[in-house]
């Protein structure tokens, strides 16, 4: 899929901008529709089932909303409708291989996965393999993100926040759009339902969006892949036996390579998204310089944060029940917001963990975070961030504790040469990157155009152009690219 992602963007967008800038408003919409399929398609060809199924549902659920619009049990019919089927697909195709494996080690068992089971029946009628293994769901790319996506029309709609979507290409359009259809930003429906019916698109929006798009690719190419090659050579090693500095160097490189590789995706999404005339919302706001968790998290992947305070947070009741009440819905939610990532007991805890610092922030620790000096709290903020990592990418509870043991010298291994060989490596990539993590270089670039006055006109196209072909050469020599939140 990253490979079909390059290609798609370096030769056919291209061909898309042409027939997209010269098109109506509703050829605009078709070409949008057709891009993203083919997009999808490219890269997982059965799995666009999915995605269309999943938006049919939610195009018919709206619809019948609309013709019942004064019958208010028949409308939360139609919801319910499209909640369980939209959950029901994530269950089927990210959850089962999860749950069945869990039954079967708690119980000894060796039940089938219904999936391959109904995949291996269906196979004695058509004889292809439906994209699913003999022992395993393959996962379709950005299923969270677009059934949350598509959801997020039905529960706005069933709220009246919105007006409903008539025209099916359209509202189809909107969930396969191709910039963030696989890695987000999730982008509601409420956020782009004017712009789907009328936008404008021209060339001083397109040159925007290009330097944002550049920006993001930047920050993927150069800083990602260039720091993240250090966690993978940490990651592959025995983690009982690596020393402390080792285990130290790659968690670091991983804590970066995860912001570099997301918010860069992001910023291309929401560069491609400013050329074809859409605003898409923001999902990285510098995070590793926050002064608590709670800031990390209105700073960190943002669409998500706001997609669960408003479908799950509030409607739970949020923090107007009682604080017994708030501190069960910060955990509901932080649960929820770790299986969001991942089928496993590691995503899990991941989000649990986040969700009881929370919490220990909401019931006095907060209050002694903004007393401290900042660096001091930001410091606390980047290490429980970090411990959190350790959770996010090891494969498994007991490589996370094996790896947070050795970060302590539970190994007995303060440093040997191999940490001293990374170290010497990577140092100048890792400075680089907590430079860049922080707000420094957005200042500075804002005070560098302000003296540049007229000339920045100027200046920041050749810059575009310079980046684009650093990130070029990098990516037609890397064998290394991968694209980290395509898996979810």
């Amino acid at each position: 899929m990253v490979f079909s992602s390059l290609v798609f963007i370096y030769f056919f967008l291209p061909i898309v901008m042409v027939l997209y800038f010269f098109g109506g408003i509703r050829y605009k919409n078709i070409i949008l529709f057709i891009s993203g399929l083919v997009f999808y398609a490219w890269g997982e060809p059965f799995y666009i089932c999915i995605m269309l199924i999943s938006t049919a549902i939610d195009y018919t659920a709206g619809r019948f909303m609309d013709k019942f619009d004064n019958d208010d049990k028949k409308r939360r019919i139609c919801l319910l409708v499209s909640v369980i089927m939209n959950i029901s697909l994530l269950a089927l195709f990210k959850y089962s291989d999860f749950f069945t494996n869990n039954i079967n080690s708690i119980f000894h068992t060796s039940v089938t996965n219904p999936v391959i089971l109904a995949n291996k029946r269906v196979n004695h009628i058509f004889p292809f393999s439906f994209g699913l293994s003999e022992d395993h769901v393959a996962l379709p790319i950005g299923i969270s993100f677009f059934t949350f996506q598509s959801m997020s029309y039905t529960i706005d709609l069933y709220l009246r926040k919105i007006k409903v979507q008539k025209s099916f290409i359209d509202f189809a359009a909107y969930v396969s759009m191709f910039p963030q259809i696989v890695a987000g930003p999730i982008v509601r429906y409420e956020d782009v339902a004017a712009e789907l019916n009328t936008r404008t698109v021209n060339m001083s929006k397109i040159s925007l969006g290009i330097g944002i798009f550049i920006k993001g690719l930047a920050k993927k190419v150069l800083l990602a892949n260039s720091i993240g090659m250090l966690w993978t050579s940490v990651k592959s090693q025995d983690l009982t036996q690596i020393s402390a500095l080792t285990a130290w160097l790659g968690i670091l490189a991983f804590t970066f390579q995860i912001y570099f590789d997301f918010s860069g995706y992001s910023d291309m999404a929401v560069g491609l998204g400013k050329m074809l005339g859409f605003n898409f919302p923001q999902n990285f706001d510098h995070p590793y310089i926050s002064k608590s968790v709670s800031e990390f998290w209105r700073r960190w992947h943002i669409t998500l944060g706001t997609w669960f305070k408003n479908y799950v947070y509030i409607p739970l009741g949020g923090n107007r029940k009682g604080k017994l009440r708030t501190l069960l819905n910060l955990l509901i939610v932080w649960g929820l917001t770790g299986m969001w990532h991942g089928a496993s007991w590691n995503f899990i805890l991941w989000g649990l963990y986040f969700g009881i610092l929370i919490i220990i922030e909401r019931i006095g620790f907060g209050k002694v975070l903004e007393k401290l000096p900042s660096p001091v709290s930001i410091a606390y903020t980047f290490l429980m961030a970090v411990f959190g990592w350790i959770l996010f990418d090891t494969d498994s509870l007991t490589d996370a504790w094996h790896l947070f043991s050795a970060m302590f010298g539970g190994n007995g291994i303060g440093a040997d040469s191999t940490g001293l060989y990374y170290l010497s490596e990577y140092i100048i990539t890792l400075i680089i990157c907590i430079f860049g993590a922080t707000d420094i270089p957005m200042r500075l670039v804002s005070r560098a155009k302000r003296k540049a006055g007229t000339v920045s006109a100027y200046l920041s196209p050749a810059l575009n152009a310079a980046a684009l072909l650093v990130c070029t050469v990098f990516l037609a020599d890397a064998t290394y690219n991968p694209f980290m939140y395509f898996r979810f």
